[in-house]
């Protein structure tokens, strides 16, 4: 072997020395570029992160179905009482209308005309002037005095009227019409098209009745929500699950308050994966699994399938005890969820895991990813000769 040779070989031992003695450590230099930190380098910090208060969990089966169950919405058909068959109960501020009828010879409600074929004729029946029920709830009928009509039916109010009659009028009659319902209403509000006010009717308005009224929605149906309030109870559920399921289309009941809510919910995906950038998804929510195929999941030739991170502010009562020192002011402290996708059983385990609005998912680099783009960086300072020579035939091709 000749000098030049020897000369020529010396800068290839040292690669080869240095690339030996890399091959041992668990993360390549700092100064190389990348996307994020490697799998290595979260679980290292792991200790140091629970100094700061953040929690760095492993997702399993029996973890992923307790966040799934925790935040799964309450239907409404379970959440809200059957109301059963809707009887209108007339309340303050109603305008209703009282028809008497009497038997001839009328005695109280009659009214004598001459019919020039047949002689004389009674009218044995008087529709008296509408009028409001009062703050009290009362109404007043001659000759029965004031009524009680306030949570009552028509019928209840009919049979109240006749009773109070019967003695003075001759074999009465009574019907009770409601002219104009200013207290059975629902309310409708948010992202549709007009706000209104919706009377009930004994027909029995539905959920989608109300929506219907309101002109719709404004945005797509699957990035709506319908809130419901009732009295002290209030439940939100997806607008599509509702038209999907008619039993969540429920009966709507005096006094309730329909909301419907634009939620343009989205997470963030970032790392060895397919696509880096924020992606929306529905309002019922989608699973890890979901989320990763709308990524363009995970990248084959970089990432490291042991280290999926989900980074995101988790409510603290679903982590149990923790020593959380960094804390929201909702309540929340950030965590870092991990998953192996190595492991097949993990694949189980994505389906379940549910995916909440703002969560970044991360998908580190695999450890001969980081350790090829060194490697590429070593070749182009120990041959530069190389380098510009499959630049210049790159350029001139």
């Amino acid at each position: 072997m000749n000098a030049a040779s020897a000369l020529s070989m010396k800068p290839v031992a040292a690669l080869v020395l240095l690339l030996v003695g890399l091959s041992g450590c668990a993360t390549m230099p700092g100064w190389i570029s990348s996307h994020g930190p490697s799998r290595e380098q979260v679980q290292e910090r792991r200790d140091n992160a629970r100094i700061q208060g953040i929690q760095l969990v492993d997702v399993d089966d029996a973890l992923a179905r307790k966040l799934a169950a925790a935040k799964k919405l309450g239907t409404f058909d379970a959440v809200f009482p059957d109301p059963g068959a809707n009887s209108y109960l007339v309340g303050p501020g109603d305008i209703i209308e009282v028809s008497v009828w009497e038997t001839p010879p009328a005695m109280l409600f009659g009214a004598g005309l001459f019919d020039p074929f047949g002689g004389s004729m009674t009218s044995s029946s008087v529709t008296l002037p509408g009028q409001m029920v009062n703050a009290d709830g009362m109404i007043t009928v001659p000759f029965a005095g004031r009524v009680l009509v306030k949570g009552r039916t028509t019928q209840q109010i009919e049979a109240d009227i006749v009773k109070g009659l019967r003695g003075k009028a001759n074999q009465p009659q009574v019907l009770v019409r409601v002219v104009k319902n200013n207290t059975s209403n629902v309310t409708i509000v948010g992202d549709v098209g007009k706000s209104a006010l919706m009377p009930l009717t004994p027909k029995g308005e539905r959920l989608l009745d109300a929506l219907a009224l309101a002109g719709g929605v404004t945005q797509p149906i699957n990035r709506m929500a319908v809130q419901l309030s009732r009295q002290n109870l209030t439940a939100t559920m997806p607008l599509d699950a509702i038209i999907r399921d008619p039993k969540q289309n429920i009966q709507l009941t005096p006094g309730d308050v329909v909301t419907a809510l634009f939620q343009p919910q989205s997470f963030s995906v970032l790392g060895a994966t397919g696509k880096n950038e924020e992606v929306p998804f529905e309002a019922q929510g989608i699973s890890l699994a979901q989320a990763l195929a709308r990524s363009g999941g995970l990248n084959d030739n970089r990432a490291d399938a042991r280290g999926v991170f989900i980074f995101r502010f988790e409510d603290e009562k679903l982590l149990g005890p923790v020593e959380a020192t960094v804390k929201t002011a909702e309540g929340t402290v950030p965590v870092v969820y991990q998953i192996d996708l190595r492991d097949p059983a993990s694949f189980f385990v994505t389906q379940n895991f549910p995916v909440q609005n703002r969560d970044v998912i991360y998908v580190a680099n695999s450890p001969a990813a980081e350790f090829e783009k060194f490697l590429r960086i070593i070749v182009s300072v120990a041959n530069p000769t190389l380098t510009i020579n499959n630049n210049m035939q790159r350029l001139f091709q």
